[in-house]
């Protein structure tokens, strides 16, 4: 078996935007896909199946195969029947993308707590609950595909973004973890960064930067982070418009105390301390 070949991959927000685009080609390239979308607006307000419905009857049209599902990511027991959806209608279940999510921006003097546990719910939960939700299968086939979309946004930070930003971070941490636990399980998780002009963006960006990013560029790119061939793992991707970039975490040598410094000692080095122009990638200290 190669690419993704007969593989039964779950994909959440795939009524449309950069979810329809991965689901169809996920089965153009052989998968059987689950479609996930609730079907509400881009503030999660509202359900329905007719978005998960149609994505599904092009994939069959075109003579994919595909199931739909309306269950919300954003609960435990949501995430438990996705999966569970994936082992019934294919038996079995090979890889996860985490695209659902929804916005409700806002600057951050002004943000609600109803508004900031929405967008962590759907983004961050709903990658840790459908990842969950899959893993033990993953660990006993000895394989699994997990992607989440993380964001610009929360990599470098965007105003009004704090919630979104928060959780999008928050995705990057998780797939940093499941790299390390997933390896000897041949389970390996990937995050990208999609620049894409769909209904999250529509009001963002400018309509003639918008013309030049369709969603057709970052699906490839998960499609192979999907496949069998792919080995690579805690890795995040900037992807939209036709670039495709790794980003990392980096940090500097440093400054070494033999002992603990003075608030004055600190402050004499701390230009060294800030220095990144011979900055290294990044690693857990503690691994």
């Amino acid at each position: 078996m190669s690419g993704v070949e007969d593989r039964v991959v779950v994909v959440t927000g795939a009524g449309g935007g950069l979810g329809r685009e991965y689901a169809t080609l996920l089965a153009a390239e052989g998968a059987l896909v689950v479609v996930n979308d609730l079907g509400g607006a881009r503030d999660g307000s509202g359900s329905g199946s007719a978005m998960a419905d149609t994505v599904v009857s092009e994939i069959t049209a075109a003579g994919g195969r595909a199931v739909a599902n309306y269950d919300s990511v954003a609960t435990a027991e949501g995430a438990q029947a996705l999966v569970q959806t994936a082992l019934d209608t294919f038996g079995a279940i090979h890889g996860v993308v985490n695209n659902a999510g929804i916005l409700r921006d806002g600057s951050f003097h002004k943000m609600s707590d109803e508004n900031f546990d929405a967008v962590i719910k759907v983004h961050l939960y709903g990658g840790y609950n459908v990842t969950r939700a899959a893993w033990p299968h993953f660990r006993e086939q000895r394989f699994g595909r997990v992607v989440v979309a993380t964001s610009t946004s929360g990599l470098y930070g965007n105003f009004g973004q704090a919630n979104y930003g928060a959780a999008k971070l928050g995705l990057v941490g998780l797939i940093n973890t499941l790299a390390v636990e997933g390896a000897k399980y041949s389970i390996i998780a990937n995050a990208v960064a999609p620049l894409a002009a769909t209904r999250m963006t529509e009001d963002i960006a400018p309509a003639e930067m918008l013309e030049k990013l369709s969603p057709a560029f970052v699906a490839p790119v998960v499609a192979h982070l999907m496949s069998e061939e792919c080995t690579d793992t805690g890795s995040i991707f900037e992807v939209g418009g036709g670039q495709v970039a790794r980003a990392q975490i980096f940090h500097n040598a440093g400054v070494h105390f033999d002992t603990p410094p003075s608030v004055d000692d600190l402050r004499a080095q701390w230009s060294t301390v800030t220095d990144m122009t011979a900055a290294t990638p990044g690693s857990n200290p503690l691994g």
